[in-house]
C-alpha cells in the first residue's frame, strides 16, 4: 500500500494546484499579510514569477491596498491571510469593493472544521464572515491524499469569473489547512510556477435592452433636459460617447471629478463643472425644470446636485448603469436602464436624437463661464483653501493619476477642479465613502504609476501606518490638515457645545515626523506659493513624499461661504432665457 504523503507535503501540492489555476486564469497581483495558516499559499505565490505578490503587514491596510491595484487595473486582485481577527480586518475594504464594484478574490486561510466553534485559539467562523457582500464564498475542504486537481483549477477560474460577472465585486475562497502546514526538512520537487496555459477569464458587458433604450431617446429627443455624470468606472470610449450625445441633445452635461469626464481631449464644450455655484437657491437656474435628467454612475456627492434632483422629481429620471443595480435613491426614476453606458450612448447616436432649443443650454452655458471667472479671481488670493485644487492639478503631467480622500477633499474637488485638456485620471472610495483606508488605497493605486493622493488629516491619521508600505512608490501624498473633521463646520452639529469635542476632533499628531518615522519625506507648506514649488520638487524626484498644508479652519470656513454667497450672486444675475 503506498503511504499517504504527510500534510506539509499535501498542503504544498493542494496550494499549488489552485495557484496554478489561477495564474491560468489571468491573475497577476497578490497582496498577502504573514501569517502560519496561510504559509502554504504564501510560499508557492512567492515562487509563482507570473504573480507579482505584495507583503503588508496589517491586514486592513493590505485589503485597502489591493483595492486599489484592482481600481487602477480594472481587473482581479487577490488577497492572502492567515485565521482569525486577520481576516476579520479586511471587512471595511471588503464593504467598499461591494458598493463600488471592485473585484477582489479573498484568500482566507483557515483551521480545520474540528476546531471551529471548539474554543481553539485563533478560530472564528470565517465561511460567514463577510456576509452579503461577497459575490460568492467557497469552501473547497481540507487538501485530502486523493484530491481532484481538476477540481481545483476550475474553482480558481470560476472564483475569478464571479469576481468580474455579472456585477464585479468580492469573492471568498476559504482554505483550510492541518498541521504541519509545511513539509518538515527538504520541499518537494515542483513547487514552483506552474506551466498552466493561460485563458484569462473575460469581464462580460451588459448589453441594454434595446427596445427600452429607443422609446427613452424617443421621449427625451428635442426636449430641454441635462446629463449627469456621476463617479464610476466607465469603459474606454464613454467620455467621446457621452460627450458628442450632449452636443447631439444640445444639452448640459454636469460631470462630477470620479466621473472622470472633466479632464481629456475629448469634446468637453457642454461639460459644466461649476454647478455647486449656479444651482443654489436663490439663483434663477435653481428653478429652471428640464424635463428629462439622464444620470449615469454613482449618485451625486455634493448635497447642492442631491438638492437640485430631489426639486426636479417630476421630470423624466432616466438611471443609466453598467450593471443589476438599482441606483434610485429618491426613488422617482421612470426608467432604469441596466447595460453598458457606452453601448446606451452608441445607440442613441446612431439614431439620431433632436437637440433641444439654443437657449436652454445657453443659460448653463453662461453660468458656467461667470463663475469660472469668478473662481479664477479667488484662485489669485495666495490664502484661499479653494485654490489648492487648481495649483496641485496645474503641476500634474498627462496621464497622471488622483487619488480623493472622503470627507472636504472631495467636495473641494467637485468645487475647484476646473477642467483642462490634459488627461488626468481620478479615484476615489465612494461606496461606502468611509475615511479609513484611504492611503492605503492610493498606495495600490500607485503601484500601477505615479499618484497624488489628496487627503485630510483625520483621514491620514486613520490609515497613517499605511505609511510603512510607501516605500518603493512614487506617490505624493497631499494633506490638508484643517485640524480635525472640518466638514462638520457645515453640519447642524456645528453650534453644538459639544462640537469640538466629539464631532471636530482636532489631533495633535505632527504629521511630518510621522512620516519621517516610515522612512518617507516630508515637508510642511505653509504658502500656496511653497506648496506649488514642494509639489514640483516632490514630482521630479520621485519616490514617497508628505507635503502637509496647514489650513487656519475658522478663516476657511468665512472664506468657503462668501465665495458662494458671490458665486450665487453672480450666477443669479444672470438673465433667464424664455
Amino acid at each position: 500500500m503506498t503511504k499517504p504523503p504527510e500534510n506539509g507535503v499535501l498542503n504544498l501540492r493542494y496550494a499549488q494546484a489552485l495557484v496554478d489555476g489561477l495564474c491560468a486564469a489571468g491573475l497577476r497581483d497578490l497582496v498577502l499579510s504573514p501569517g502560519s495558516r496561510s504559509s502554504p499559499l504564501a510560499l508557492v505565490f512567492l515562487r509563482q514569477p507570473a504573480i507579482t505578490s505584495q507583503v503588508v503587514v496589517d491586514e486592513r491596510s493590505a485589503a485597502f491596498l489591493a483595492l486599489g491595484i484592482a481600481k487602477a487595473g480594472r481587473r482581479p486582485v487577490a488577497l492572502l491571510a492567515t485565521s482569525g481577527s486577520a481576516v476579520a480586518n479586511w471587512l471595511p475594504a471588503v464593504v467598499e469593493a461591494d458598493l463600488a464594484a471592485v473585484p477582489l478574490l479573498l484568500l482566507s486561510a483557515d483551521r480545520p472544521p474540528e476546531l471551529v466553534g471548539w474554543g481553539a485559539n485563533q478560530t472564528i467562523d470565517q465561511q460567514r464572515l463577510f456576509g452579503a457582500h461577497l459575490r460568492a464564498c467557497h469552501s473547497p475542504g481540507l487538501p485530502a491524499p486523493d484530491f481532484a486537481v481538476d477540481y481545483l483549477r476550475s474553482l480558481a477560474r470560476r472564483a475569478l469569473a464571479e469576481c468580474c460577472s455579472p456585477l464585479p465585486g468580492p469573492v471568498q475562497l476559504n482554505l483550510a489547512f492541518r498541521e504541519p502546514l509545511l513539509p518538515v526538512g527538504a520541499l518537494p520537487a515542483g513547487v514552483s510556477g506552474g506551466g498552466q496555459a493561460v485563458v484569462p477569464v473575460g469581464r462580460p458587458r451588459l448589453l441594454p435592452d434595446r427596445q427600452l433604450v429607443a422609446d427613452c431617446g424617443a421621449a427625451i429627443s428635442g426636449r430641454p433636459g441635462v446629463i449627469l455624470c456621476g463617479g464610476d468606472d466607465y469603459p474606454p470610449g464613454f467620455a467621446a460617447a457621452v460627450s458628442a450625445l450632449a452636443r447631439q441633445l444640445d444639452c448640459p452635461l454636469f460631470a462630477e471629478p470620479l466621473s472622470n469626464l472633466r479632464f481629456g481631449g475629448h469634446d468637453r464644450s457642454r461639460i459644466c463643472v461649476r454647478y455647486d455655484a449656479f444651482l443654489r437657491p436663490p439663483s434663477a437656474l435653481a428653478d429652471r425644470r428640464p424635463e428629462w435628467l439622464l444620470r449615469c454612475g454613482s449618485f451625486p456627492v455634493t448635497r447642492t446636485l442631491q438638492d437640485w434632483l430631489h426639486a426636479n422629481r417630476t421630470a423624466r429620471h432616466i438611471v443609466l448603469g453598467a450593471d443589476s443595480r438599482w441606483r434610485d435613491p429618491l426613488h422617482c426614476a421612470a426608467t432604469v436602464i441596466q447595460g453598458d453606458p457606452l453601448a446606451v450612448c452608441e445607440d442613441w447616436l446612431a439614431t439620431p436624437l433632436r437637440p433641444a432649443a439654443p437657449r436652454w443650454r445657453e443659460m448653463f452655458a453662461q453660468a458656467e463661464r461667470r463663475v469660472a471667472a469668478l473662481a479664477a479671481d479667488w484662485r489669485s488670493r495666495e490664502d484661499f483653501e479653494g485654490a489648492l485644487i487648481p495649483a496641485l492639478l496645474d503641476e500634474l503631467p498627462t496621464g497622471h493619476r488622483v487619488f480623493c480622500g472622503n470627507s472636504l477633499p472631495i467636495r473641494d474637488l467637485d468645487a475647484f477642479s476646473g477642467s483642462g485638456e490634459r488627461a488626468l485620471r481620478f479615484f476615489g472610495n465612494r461606496g461606502v465613502s468611509g475615511i479609513d483606508g484611504n492611503l492605503s488605497t492610493a498606495l495600490g493605486v500607485a503601484s500601477t504609476g505615479p499618484c497624488v493622493a489628496l487627503l485630510g488629516d483625520l483621514t491620514l491619521q486613520h490609515d497613517l501606518t499605511a505609511l510603512a508600505a510607501a516605500g518603493g512608490r512614487d506617490i505624493v501624498v497631499v494633506v490638508i490638515n484643517n485640524g480635525g473633521g472640518g466638514i462638520f463646520e457645515y453640519l447642524p452639529m456645528a453650534t453644538l457645545p459639544e462640537f469640538e469635542r466629539a464631532w471636530l476632533t482636532p489631533q495633535a499628531v505632527d504629521l511630518v515626523a510621522a512620516a519621517a518615522a516610515f522612512g518617507v519625506s516630508g515637508e510642511r507648506c505653509t504658502s500656496l506659493r511653497g506648496f506649488a514649488a514642494a509639489l514640483r520638487r516632490a514630482l521630479q524626484r520621485g519616490g514617497a513624499t508628505l507635503l502637509e498644508v496647514p489650513i487656519d479652519r475658522r478663516r476657511s470656513v468665512a472664506q468657503h461661504r462668501a465665495f458662494w454667497q458671490e458665486a450665487v450672486d453672480v450666477a443669479g444675475s444672470l438673465p433667464v432665457l424664455p
